[in-house]
């Protein structure tokens, strides 16, 4: 290993960082204008000493993975093993093939994610700094679990040129593009290597099995379905109607595809290639209603500097909702935007109300599931939203 420059952190951080803080942003740093990025660094703050990777580009200029040293490769195979053990309920149920193996921060591996999908692994990292790791973590995988028959890395999250670059074998053999995974029984076509996220919205996985207890008999509207995730469980929950919408080509063939692999009820769902603004406001203008609206939208923000404009997107989005819901019915909403806290969130949702001029009832409310931890000192890592409320005009 190169040998460990010295940093030293603005010391107001000192009892955020004793929490477990695992970022520090680059204008708290002092001596880190000749880093590279990736290089791993010992950083004071206060009389605490920390160890992690440099970022010369992103705004985090130091994620930290360790107090008692720079990792090595039996820490960070370690690391590996505590979060493959933590995965184990799902690995048991029997029903589930697909989920977060490492959730970065969440399992103390920051700016790195790694999904599980069947006998296949996918690595994403958030920053330049951390491919320095990706390699030993990769090795740590295949160790951790012998059966593992190939690992790929995603383009970096943050880069610009994502949309462009290509993944890349690490080890193994290639994943099959249409590879099939199981989730809580159901069945879902994935495309590791080029499909959003790293194939499948794996945090909704709890959710979605909540929903399929709401909506017998329902009429339910699924904006943003994707490849249709709700969908499927509301299909599966016996739903006498299912109307999903996204705009994203390709979308529809794909839930078509899904709802065929599960055997389910092709007849009663209707897939809308279409913005859902334009749809929800459409419908609301003509009286389209449903006994259920789900809205899980992609993140409105990806940096505070759009905050305000992310809470605008998300106000108007959940009152168009709300005026497309049936008296008594369900809206089920979700945020994905770190930015916008749980009580924000619910703020944002009776805003909404107060505007569609409807009463709002949360009745439901969670978060992330099993396999994206949150560390206590850490409440960025708490990014999910997801609340049911029912819905009654005003009184």
């Amino acid at each position: 290993m190169p040998p460990i420059a010295d940093l030293t952190i603005d010391p107001s951080l000192r009892t955020r960082l004793q929490q477990g803080h695992p970022w520090v942003y680059r204008n708290h740093l002092i001596g880190a204008e000749r880093l590279d990025s990736g290089q791993w660094v010992r950083a004071r703050c206060g009389g605490l000493t920390v160890y992690g990777l440099y970022d010369a580009r992103s705004p985090i200029g130091l994620r930290i993975y360790s107090r008692n040293g720079p990792p090595d490769q039996a820490w960070i195979h370690e690391r590996v093993w505590e979060a493959w053990e933590l995965r184990a309920p799902l690995r048991d149920n029997g029903q589930t093939t697909a989920y977060r193996w490492i959730y970065g921060e969440g399992d103390h591996l920051p700016g790195i994610v790694v999904d599980r999908y069947g006998d296949y692994a996918v690595i994403q990292t958030y920053a330049e700094s951390v491919q320095t790791i990706v390699p030993t973590v990769a090795a740590a995988l295949r160790a951790v679990d012998p059966q593992l028959r190939g690992v790929v890395q995603r383009p970096r999250l943050d880069d610009d040129d994502a949309d462009e670059a290509r993944p890349v074998l690490l080890w193994g053999e290639w994943p099959p593009r249409n590879l099939v995974v199981q989730e809580n029984g159901l069945f879902f076509h994935v495309d590791m290597l080029y499909g959003q996220k790293t194939g499948l919205f794996l945090d909704q996985r709890d959710n979605r099995r909540t929903l399929e207890g709401f909506v017998a008999g329902a009429s339910v509207l699924n904006c943003f379905a994707y490849t249709g995730g709700f969908s499927l469980y509301a299909l599966r929950g016996d739903a006498a109607e299912v109307v999903s919408c996204d705009v994203g080509r390709g979308l529809a063939e794909a839930t078509a595809a899904n709802i065929a692999l599960n055997r389910l009820p092709v007849e009663r769902h209707h897939f809308e290639t279409e913005d859902c603004f334009s749809l929800l406001d459409s419908y609301a203008k003509v009286g389209r209603t449903f006994n259920v609206v789900i809205l899980d939208p992609p993140s409105f923000a990806r940096s505070r500097t759009n905050l305000h404009a992310a809470q605008r997107a998300y106000i108007r989005l959940n009152m168009l909702g709300l005026r497309c819901v049936e008296p008594g019915g369900l809206l089920i909403s979700s945020s994905c935007t770190a930015q916008i806290g749980p009580e924000q969130f619910r703020h944002l949702l009776g805003e909404a109300a107060a505007q569609a001029h409807r009463r709002l009832q949360i009745i439901h409310e969670a978060g992330q599931p099993l396999d994206h931890p949150v560390p206590a000192g850490f409440p960025e890592g708490r990014y999910l939203k997801f609340i049911i409320a029912r819905v009654q005009p005003l009184v």
